[in-house]
């Protein structure tokens, strides 16, 4: 069997399913044998770390070494989490396609509350996320926020062992990995809107690769670049990383892209939110793009000077 695409993948239990969707698509389309699509696995820098990420570089944690195997020649493309993914990827790598985006929202999850609001005062809830904490606190300021890190199935043991009293996790990992059940609820997005293009997945190649180009690109759905080069528009626009609180989710419907971001501090003490719809138009990409950085300026210059400048060019 000759070897179509080799495809590279962060070692954990939901990278690795997710990679292995996206090699059974290649092979669905291509009417090859998924053997042609061989998955290796990567310990990356971020899978290494014990504390928060803000505090050992942030984003690209997770894409680094799988980068870095793609330039080297040692796989031919890599799958990741979009919210994984730096809004500017190294040279010589680029983003090939968006697959099918998952439900981008989070499951609360907790063994005695159905919901946040049900929590008793002073309760733990976990978490690695900044947003997910300053959101927390935003909400409920009662509440402790503790660091609970590691894979899906570590942090649902914390939970059952009562180590925490709540977390949350993606839905799409949840339901990717057939754990749906474990969530007491699914959160509210306007109440709690997810992190940039959490549930998309991002398939990577070679800058000039056509071959590896031709079998990917056409795993990309069109609707869900869009919204995810608007949510990663505005993360860039508020120089965005693991270090910021920065939720944004858009959708698609009447021809039009509606757009829901914010940004907090830390301590969930200030919120900066904006709303708003654009027609997609001609250019859907550029629309997408333009809404969000547009967006992410409005709030910087309202928040004041917290954040970096962005740096110039397109993210998609």
């Amino acid at each position: 069997m000759d070897v179509l695409l080799r495809i590279g993948s962060r070692g954990s239990p939901l990278a690795l399913t997710q990679t292995r969707m996206v090699a059974q698509m290649l092979a669905t389309r291509t009417g090859a044998d998924l053997a042609a699509f061989p998955v290796q696995g990567f310990m990356t820098s971020g899978d290494a770390l014990k504390g928060r990420l803000q505090d050992q570089g942030g984003k690209g944690l997770f894409t680094r070494e799988l980068d870095q195997a793609l330039l080297d020649g040692k796989i031919d493309a890599a799958v990741h989490s979009m919210k994984d993914v730096p809004t500017r990827l190294p040279p010589g790598i680029v983003l090939a396609a968006v697959p099918d985006r998952e439900d981008p929202r989070d499951g609360f999850i907790a063994l005695r509350a159905k919901t946040l609001a049900d929590l008793p005062p002073g309760a733990v809830v976990g978490t690695a996320s900044l947003r997910r904490q300053a959101q927390t606190l935003n909400l409920r300021p009662d509440l402790k926020v503790e660091l609970l890190r590691g894979r899906v199935e570590t942090r649902l043991a914390r939970i059952e062992s009562g180590d925490f009293d709540a977390t949350y996790l993606a839905l799409a990992g949840l339901r990717r990995l057939g754990l749906e059940r474990h969530a007491a609820s699914i959160v509210d997005s306007d109440v709690m809107p997810s992190a940039p293009a959490q549930g998309a997945l991002a398939i990577t190649v070679r800058e000039g690769d056509a071959r590896a180009l031709a079998l990917t690109a056409p795993l990309d759905i069109p609707e869900h670049r869009i919204c995810t080069i608007a949510e990663r528009a505005f993360l860039q626009a508020l120089d965005g990383s693991c270090r910021t609180p920065i939720a944004a989710l858009a959708t698609i419907s009447d021809d039009s892209l509606h757009f829901l971001g914010e940004v907090l501090t830390p301590d969930g003490r200030h919120r900066w939110r904006r709303k708003d719809r654009v027609p997609l138009g001609d250019d859907p990409r550029a629309a997408a793009e333009a809404l969000g950085l547009r967006l992410g300026a409005e709030i910087r210059a309202e928040a004041g000077p917290l954040y970096a400048a962005p740096s110039a060019g397109t993210i998609w």
